[in-house]
């Protein structure tokens, strides 16, 4: 096993390779592992499934003693893969409260932030790269459903000969 982080790894079924993986990738690697799934509303509009969550984003808690709460991004913490969102908070032993660090995974978003241009970048790459993924399905539908009709054109022709 390689003692470092590796851009050429694919993959592993090993637990302590994907531990690895996951702890030594580097911050612009570790951006992808804080991305949480959109709401149906903005999966319908965008044509995304999940995206990056950023600070301002609105998001809702899916899971944990905090679920169904909603609240806005304050802070993403890439060291940790943690996000912390506003109004989500657990008293210290102390007695101060701070805001919990929450799983991105458990997050959905129901409000992006778009101020972002790269952000808005990356929307519209995803959306022509579904666009063109769909007309290349027509295409290849197009060419099967020529390629059957040969087929059966051929077929016809060898029944009318073996009749003969």
């Amino acid at each position: 096993m390689k003692t470092k982080w590796s851009r050429e790894w694919v993959s592993s079924k090993q637990p302590r390779k994907q531990r690895k993986y996951r702890y030594n990738a580097p911050l612009h690697i570790r951006r992808k592992f804080v991305s949480a799934h959109l709401s149906p509303e903005l999966r319908n509009k965008y044509g995304i499934r999940s995206i990056p969550i950023r600070k301002g984003d609105e998001v809702e808690v899916m899971r944990g003693s905090s679920k169904g709460l909603r609240g806005t991004v304050e802070r993403v913490d890439l060291s940790k893969c943690k996000v912390y969102v506003g109004g989500i908070t657990v008293k210290k032993a102390d007695g101060s409260e701070v805001m919990r660090a929450l799983e991105p995974s458990n997050l959905k978003i129901v409000n992006m932030n778009l101020d972002d241009k790269k952000r808005l970048e990356a929307i519209s790459r995803a959306k022509s790269n579904i666009e063109n993924s769909e007309k290349k399905d027509k295409v290849e539908k197009k060419k099967t459903e020529k390629s059957y009709k040969t087929v059966s054109k051929i077929d016809k022709e060898r029944s009318k000969k073996k009749s003969e």
